[in-house]
């Protein structure tokens, strides 16, 4: 906030100086809050015009007679008065004026004072991002906005994370929010090719960001129209400041590990089971255990040569499998930041370079970026103003989380493996299974050969940049045009070397590809801004214009076989070019828009928006949607029987009711379309989508009911929040008959809603020399589908996520895991079908008769309430800042790894270390059934499967020194700050596995949430940095 009163102090005409006889005073006036200095603070002689105003250092200068009294004044702080006595110094320490203060918050196409909002908007400032040890802005804003679900989804460095503001809007259109950087909106979508979705947001850098508004209710976001169904976040980047040029330098370097290690079996656990399971295995045939064909002596045939024939010798020898696929990532990051100018032009310049490894072995990224933003008043009507990004982001990349070449999936290879190969053995020292040793070890392929002998990067080459001309037409009347371009590189390489050849059957002689995508987004707005007071009380803004987005994507992939050798991995070196595509796609966007905001005597408030937006994306008969919204406020606190008030600060009612809608559907499902369909050598073509030329729009109506408020003059203030959000004309894919040619088309025929309530509380705790500022937010949020037109839509892991009306989106339907008969250790399940008297049969069926039982809702992925709690502590040169985030009531599917390694030993994957509770003989009361080899017994999907994902994290941790300036002085810097960082520190959770933040990449979709399927944890991460100033 203090930025923008700097700014318009700029702008404070001061009154003539008139210099009296006597004394020269001189002195400094510095903020309470932080002590930095206060440019433009006018100092006055009371009872007369003789003043001046605070330089940029804060100082000033001023004649006076003796027994007079200064008054120093300033927007956004108590005016204070100070008698001068005999004294020639005279420096004053401001204190903010927390009932006057009220912060800018971006509105898209404009601005407005937070106390004037009839919308909800959450704004989260650059100090409570800055120098985080997160890669990406929208990681950043996890537990910082209230109703804003964000899950970083994988410890995978540069993975996407999903956000959802107030639940989810849709089921097959996309969920996440709409982001606009500098007014233009920017490409967000995942562009790779392999290993899950990547995070296009990792080439904006967030040391760069002034500020993060999300748009959340229907009054907010109406402006963006069709593309604010999912909320919109709205980042503006810093601005330079009138002034001498400042220099600030960061450099943090630092380590990251995993939150968690899961405990397995060790060798001589292992064997129990194994053995033990093969018994029930050799009992239920008649075969002895001791017979050559037994499974008993298959399984220990087995424990020998997947270890190199040293069990038998050695059966303690464990080899934690965690230890080779983890290690300790280094992360080191240096930021500059330069602004300055005069009150003509003003820059922002900035630079930073990250490299940060993975706590995964084989994924690391490195990322350069550069940042100028320039302001220029070219005349007293004409402003022009220019910002431009360059990135450039390398990502050595994973495997998706489905595949025995993810690292994390080795902790299912037996523990008396050895990591590597045994000296005595051909390839002795190389990893396990690496060739000219036996491919056939470990049981599963070992994905560190993949780490050592492949390799799959993405390399991205960025740029934002946008330009724009504000014209002061007449008095409150200005016109802005504004160009952006987003220009989007990313090329992807692999190659795998004739070692992986278990893994890739392809490659006995090397498999390279590559591919690319080019996406060029550029966009324009042009629009009249207008505002204007009448008669001291009557205050009107108005925006009117209209905006063209353009985005194109071009593709192109290869792929080769039979290299020379594996020093030649580009694919000008393949004997064979085994496969290729290209491909290119467009949309666009035509847009009208419109926004009024009315105030009168500051405590009536009324607000009314509207947007037409026209698309490529939909059917000729539904190309336009119109999307408006209405709101209005009340600030009682402005009323007579409130503005005295002791107690209530401020207190300001508001509601609003709109529509907005989703567009993000892919650029086609309205087109009858064609594809090639060669034959016999010879080119051809085929129908292979029926067009729907009704197509529309997904649409929400929104109401948002909230009060705004501030108590024990605004020292706590806050917000609380209901809204309820009806979304229509969902699209989703429609059976149709097979004599059409086809299986389905496109319709809009769903609707679900989201009702929810949020609060938000701010409170300056303790103020002073030791001062202490908290924050505290929750939401809880109810999903649920109300129509689907009787359609049945399933996904995620083993088809458990299921899209069903009278339940949020995708909860988890399987059948209900009933624990373990006590007489002979049959996993049980609830039957679950209905009588003939409508009641529910609740008796339990045995492992045998699992098909018997019938599938219910047995969990939800989505959770039931989110919040964050931060507590910043100051005291002199020491600051303190501890931020809790925590998501509750919601579940995780781990079917996809319990079947195999929480599955008391159904085949030979090692198991976790709970599995040694199972049954073992009649009487025992356990949870784990008895283990039968091969046979399995409780595997299935089922409740078992489903656990509990709640958890509280410490999600930041930062502690620091402010150097005092006389000690910087001498060596000529204006700042300096050391300090120690560190997050994902501690995590409450009864989650059994790594990280309850979890979703496998491998099935995620908007129905596909919660699952874990051997999915990397998040990084704890510790570093250490100094930031200086000159």
């Amino acid at each position: 906030m203090r930025k923008f009163l700097l700014l318009v102090s700029g702008f404070v005409l001061v009154s003539s100086l008139v210099w009296a006889q006597g004394r020269t005073i001189t002195g400094k006036v510095t903020a309470s809050e932080d002590g930095s200095p206060l440019p433009g603070v006018n100092v006055l002689v009371k009872g007369t015009t003789t003043g001046t105003v605070t330089d940029a250092n804060g100082n000033y200068s001023v004649n006076l007679a003796e027994g007079t009294t200064l008054v120093f004044s300033f927007i956004g702080y108590v005016s204070q008065e100070v008698e001068v006595g005999a004294r020639n110094t005279v420096d004053v320490v401001l204190e903010a004026d927390v009932k006057q203060l009220s912060e800018v918050v971006v509105t898209g196409y404009g601005s407005q004072l937070k106390q004037d909002l009839t919308g909800n908007i959450a704004q989260v400032k650059a100090k409570d991002i800055e120098f985080m040890p997160v890669p990406t802005v929208d990681a950043a804003l996890q537990g910082k906005a209230a109703g804003v679900y964000v899950n970083s989804q994988s410890g995978k460095l540069g993975q996407a994370v999903s956000v959802r503001v107030r639940g989810n809007s849709s089921i097959s259109a996309g969920n996440q929010p709409l982001y606009v950087v500098d007014g233009i909106p920017i490409t967000a979508a995942n562009l790779s090719g392999y290993g899950g979705a990547t995070n296009s947001l990792i080439d904006l850098n967030p040391n760069d960001i002034e500020s993060i508004e999300v748009l959340k209710d229907a009054s907010a976001g109406a402006i963006y129209g069709a593309r604010a169904s999912n909320g919109v976040v709205l980042i503006t980047t810093k601005k330079g400041k009138a002034g001498k040029t400042t220099v600030n330098f960061n450099y943090q370097t630092g380590f990251s590990e995993s939150t968690k290690r899961v405990d397995f079996l060790n060798s001589q656990q292992y064997a129990e089971l194994l053995l033990e399971g093969a018994a029930y295995t050799d009992n239920a045939f008649g075969v002895p255990t001791n017979d050559p064909s037994s499974d008993t002596q298959f399984a220990k045939d087995l424990m020998n040569y997947y270890s190199y024939n040293q069990w038998e010798t050695n059966p303690n020898n464990t080899y934690e499998w965690q230890d080779v696929v983890f290690q300790k990532g280094a992360l080191q990051q240096a930021d500059i930041q330069m602004n300055g100018g005069n009150e003509s032009t003003k820059f922002y310049l900035s630079g930073q370079y990250l490299k940060q490894e993975g706590i995964i072995i084989g994924n690391d990224i490195e990322r350069i970026t550069a940042r100028l933003n320039l302001d220029h008043k070219a005349s007293e009507w004409l402003s022009l103003g220019l910002n431009m990004n360059f990135a450039r982001t390398y990502n050595r990349r994973l495997p998706d989380d489905n595949a025995f070449s993810n690292p994390l999936q080795s902790v299912a290879l037996m523990p008396m493996t050895p990591n590597v190969i045994p000296a005595g053995e051909p390839g002795a020292g190389l990893p396990a299974g690496t060739p000219p040793g036996d491919p056939n070890i470990p049981l599963y392929y070992n994905p560190q050969i993949t780490v050592d002998y492949a390799k799959y990067t993405a390399e991205s080459f960025r740029n934002f940049s946008n330009g724009y001309a504000t014209i002061k037409l007449a008095p409150g009347l200005t016109f802005q045009s504004m160009f952006g371009l987003d220009v989007l590189n990313q090329v992807e390489e692999g190659y795998f070397q004739t070692q992986t050849v278990r893994n890739q059957t392809r490659a006995s002689k090397g498999l390279g590809s590559n591919r690319t995508q080019t996406v060029v987004n550029w966009n324009t707005n042009n629009y009249f801004n207008y505002v204007k007071n009448i008669g001291g009380k009557h205050d009107i803004n108005a925006t009117v214009g209209m905006e063209y987005q353009q985005s194109d994507n071009r593709g192109n992939f290869v792929e080769g076989l039979q290299f020379p050798s594996d020093s030649y991995q580009k694919i000008a070196s393949a004997a064979v070019i085994s496969g290729g595509s290209s491909s290119q796609t467009q949309f666009r966007f035509l847009s009208y828009f419109a926004r009024a905001n009315y105030k009168f005597a500051n405590k009536y408030l009324f607000s009314v928006s509207a947007r037409s937006d026209g698309s490529s994306r939909f059917g000729e008969n539904n190309r336009y949607g119109f999307f408006p919204a209405v709101s209005g406020g009340w600030v009682m606190t402005e009323e007579s029987f409130l503005s005295d008030s002791r107690y209530v600060s401020f207190l300001k009612l508001r509601a609003s009711y709109g529509l907005v809608g989703n567009s993000e559907i892919g650029n086609f499902p309205q087109l009858a379309l064609f594809g090639a369909a060669p034959y016999g050598g010879a080119g051809g073509q085929a129908p292979v989508q029926i067009g729907n030329p009704n197509l529309q729009w997904e649409t929400s109506k929104q109401l948002d009911v909230g009060v705004d408020f501030g108590f024990f003059n605004n020292r706590l203030t806050g917000e609380l929040d209901y809204y309820n959000r009806q979304s229509e004309n969902l699209l989703l894919n429609v059976n149709i008959p097979s004599s059409t040619g086809f299986n389905s088309v496109v319709k809009n025929i769903g609707s679900l809603e989201n009702k929810g309530v949020e609060l938000v509380l701010n409170g300056q705790i303790l103020v002073g020399e030791f001062k202490w500022n908290a924050s505290f937010n929750i939401a809880r949020n109810r999903g649920k589908v109300t129509d689907i037109n009787g359609q049945v839509i399933e996904g995620g892991v083993s088809n458990m996520n299921r899209v069903m009306e009278g339940q949020n989106v995708g909860v988890f339907f399987s059948v209900e895991y009933a624990g373990v008969d006590p007489a002979n250790g049959d996993a049980l399940f609830v039957r679950n079908t209905t009588n003939p008297d409508g009641t529910i049969d609740r008796s339990t069926v045995p492992n045998s008769q699992y098909n018997a039982a019938q599938r219910v809702v047995v969990g939800d992925p989505n959770p039931e309430f989110i919040g964050g709690f931060t507590n910043n502590f100051s005291y002199k040169g020491f600051d303190l800042s501890i931020f809790f985030n925590g998501v509750f009531g919601n579940d995780i599917n781990i079917h996809g790894m319990g079947q195999y390694s929480i599955a008391n030993m159904r085949f030979e994957d090692n198991q976790t270390s709970d599995q040694m509770n199972r049954w073992r003989q009649p009487g025992d009361v356990t949870n784990v059934p008895q283990v039968r080899y091969y046979f399995g017994n409780g595997w299935q999907r089922s409740s078992r499967y489903i656990v509990d994902g709640s958890f509280i994290r410490l999600r930041t941790v930062n502690l620091g020194y402010t150097l005092p300036k006389k000690w910087l002085a001498p060596i000529k810097l204006t700042s300096a700050r050391v300090y120690v960082s560190g997050q994902n520190l501690l995590t409450f959770t009864d989650y059994p596995l790594w990280d309850p933040e979890v979703n496998a990449d491998s099935f995620d979709s908007n129905i596909s949430k919660g699952n874990d399927f051997y999915t990397p944890p998040q990084p704890r991460t510790i570093l250490v940095g100094v930031n200086i100033g000159f």
